[in-house]
């Protein structure tokens, strides 16, 4: 969740999974690879901007998609520089600036997860 002046960042998803649902950037886990780098990483990937003061603030089962299951990491972050670009476009069709009041709908499930467990302040989500 990329913080910019009071708003967050979310892209509109394209490819299997949350075809055009909003979500925040974010993706897999590589081997060897801490969950900071990345959170770092797959910003840089998606949209290239540049983060500031990264911070826990999730950590979530996903069973929304079942048989397969997830567990979600999510991070907070400061927008520090650059504009957002559409840097994948088979996966994401375009990026904006979103206040939680005006947010776009659908949201992708992981991303609405992240929303409530911010506006609730709960940071572990264990529940189906």
């Amino acid at each position: 969740m990329i913080w910019k002046e009071g708003k967050v960042l979310l892209g509109k998803r394209k490819g299997n999974l949350g075809t055009d649902e909003y979500s925040f950037p974010g993706g897999h886990l590589e081997p060897g690879e801490s969950l900071v780098e990345c959170a770092l990483r797959e910003i840089s990937e998606e949209c290239g901007v540049l983060v500031r003061n990264v911070r826990f603030q999730l950590l979530a089962s996903v069973f929304e998609f079942l048989p397969k299951h997830y567990v979600q990491v999510g991070f907070l972050a400061d927008w520090e520089a650059g504009e957002p670009k559409v840097l994948e476009p088979d996966k994401c069709a375009g990026w904006g600036w979103y206040s939680l009041d005006a947010l776009p709908v659908p949201l992708f499930f992981p991303t609405a997860q992240m929303i409530a467990s911010y506006k609730s302040g709960a940071n572990f989500i264990d529940v189906k």
